[in-house]
């Protein structure tokens, strides 16, 4: 487990425990990256996935929208579904953050390019 990881599973604790409310602020935060697509994201997850993957390249050219779309709906859904009293989106963060699925990384980069 790298650095990036260990700061990632101290977030996404502290989004678990103040997630059991109608806001979900991991969502919120992730619909707001696939928006506007901040570097520090993409690095972020280049570090995460170090021993993994190549970098994420750090700048956004916008001729990859349909997958900037998918993420944001996706996102707005499990939004909704974290009205609920059990907080989905912390446990979904710490699979992905614990195990890096390649999938993820693939998806982080499609929202970059």
């Amino acid at each position: 487990m790298n650095l990036a990881q260990i700061k990632c599973l101290a977030v996404f604790s502290v989004f678990a425990i103040i997630g059991f409310g109608p806001i979900s602020p991991g969502c919120l935060i992730g619909m707001t990256i696939v928006v506007i697509r901040p570097r520090w994201f993409a690095r972020l997850i280049s570090n995460m996935y170090v021993s993994l993957a190549a970098p994420i390249p750090q700048q956004s050219s916008g001729k990859n929208q349909a997958v900037r779309i998918k993420c944001f709906l996706g996102l707005l859904t499990l939004f909704i579904i974290d009205i609920l009293p059990v907080p989905v989106t912390p446990a979904i963060a710490f699979v992905v953050i614990l195990l890096r699925p390649m999938a993820f990384y693939r998806l982080v980069s499609g929202v970059y390019e």
